[in-house]
């Protein structure tokens, strides 16, 4: 299977950019990236458009946030225009609506936008599709109000309807490298009768991914399974701080010594300071009590039920991370965990880390929201714990290159 070094893809619903980050560290060139939200667009394009100029954005849109029904609305001729010259569509629709961590509601209105995928991907026919989501995308509503509708079947059957061959896996991140049991649906489409397509049956991209794994992690020196002691011990607090640069009112973590080769892969050849790398200001009886946890609660396991019973918290979840397997699957919770060895939550460069972020990867807008802008905002540690981890992605792009 040739490869070749001009491939090139469309990322929908592109988060803060974990996809196109993956895809450009293996070798793709990006046309553009629709996302919604202005604070998780920000980011994609510090990094990603102005900083490294991965996208080759076409002049008839503008490098901004955009709904991808507006697009759909006002550019539906130049989205015609490119049938037959997009090698990949990228990206999944929002999981809220599907995922067992939240409502898991059937009629959540970003549901509907799997509709909108497959819209744009029947307009632009792609030679290839790589789509993720939730575990729960996979399963049948079972509420009173639900019809019971398993999205993932219904997906494939319209793919298949467009003329795709499609085959579908849930993969669990934490087997190619990444120091996090985060296990996502992923799915593979190849147009059937393009005969610049030598790879007619999607099935081998799961065959090939399993088979380049250690080939691949071997020639980065990284281990299969890597702890979260592993990952971000250099990140401890106890390494030193500082004034956080952009809130004053805060302090920020500096780089203790290197250990192990994923953190030498992650930090590459960054050399500031670690980038959001902010620490929660605890009051001292909330670092009494998470102390109180590290002490005497088992690890990797959510004690919410624990803590509620014994300290009459309403907390839901909370779980204290073991520094010797990887890291639970991380939301966009910030107090969800507690670190290993320090009575605190995790940073957003901590969370970075565990989701495999390169240390040159900036995140940009506030760390944080509440209340009803939770539904609207996507601040810091929601745009890291909304992605795909860009190190299964680059592992997954260098197969697809292959297909092509």
């Amino acid at each position: 299977m040739a490869h070749s070094p001009k491939l090139n893809y469309i990322d929908l619903f592109s988060g803060c950019g974990g996809l196109s980050l993956g895809l450009y560290n293996a070798g793709w060139n990006g046309l553009f990236a629709i996302e919604k939200n202005p604070m998780a667009f920000a980011t994609l394009k510090h990094n990603l458009i102005d900083n490294k100029k991965h996208f080759h954005w076409p002049s008839w849109l503008e490098e901004k946030a955009y709904d991808i029904n507006d697009v759909l609305k006002d550019h539906r001729a130049d989205l015609q225009a490119l049938e037959g010259k997009v090698d990949l569509i990228a990206g999944g629709p929002p999981c809220q609506g599907f995922s067992f961590a939240g409502k898991r509601d059937e009629q959540d209105h970003r549901n509907q936008l799997v509709n909108s995928y497959l819209e744009f991907v029947k307009i632009v026919k792609p030679k290839m599709i790589f789509f993720e989501n939730v575990r729960g995308f996979t399963s049948k509503f079972v509420k009173k109000s639900s019809h019971g509708k398993i999205f993932s079947e219904f997906v494939k059957a319209e793919l298949d309807s467009m003329g795709y061959n499609v085959k579908s896996e849930i993969i669990n991140f934490s087997e190619y490298g990444v120091p996090q049991r985060r296990q996502r649906f992923i799915l593979v489409g190849v147009l059937r009768g393009d005969a610049s397509i030598p790879v007619k049956d999607a099935s081998i991209f799961f065959r090939k991914l399993k088979e380049n794994k250690e080939s691949f992690l071997k020639n980065k020196g990284l281990p299969q399974t890597v702890t979260a002691k592993e990952a971000i011990s250099d990140l401890e607090r106890h390494h030193g701080e500082k004034i956080s640069p952009d809130t004053k009112s805060f302090k920020a973590g500096l780089y203790g010594p290197t250990i192990g080769k994923y953190q030498e892969v992650m930090k590459g050849d960054y050399r500031k300071d670690p980038d959001s790398h902010r620490f929660v200001n605890h009051r001292n009886d909330t670092m009494e009590r998470f102390q109180h946890y590290l002490d005497t609660y088992p690890r990797n396991k959510n004690i919410g039920n624990l803590a509620k019973e014994n300290l009459n918290l309403l907390k839901q979840s909370i779980t204290i991370m073991d520094p010797g397997q990887p890291s639970p699957t991380l939301t966009t919770l910030t107090d969800d965990y507690i670190h290993y060895s320090e009575p605190r939550v995790l940073t957003v460069r901590e969370f970075a880390r565990l989701q495999s972020f390169n240390d040159w990867f900036e995140f940009k807008d506030k760390y944080t929201t509440g209340g009803k802008l939770r539904t609207s905002e996507v601040p810091r540690y929601t745009q890291v714990g909304n992605a795909i981890p860009p190190l299964f992605v680059e592992q997954a792009g260098r197969v697809l290159k292959a297909m092509r």
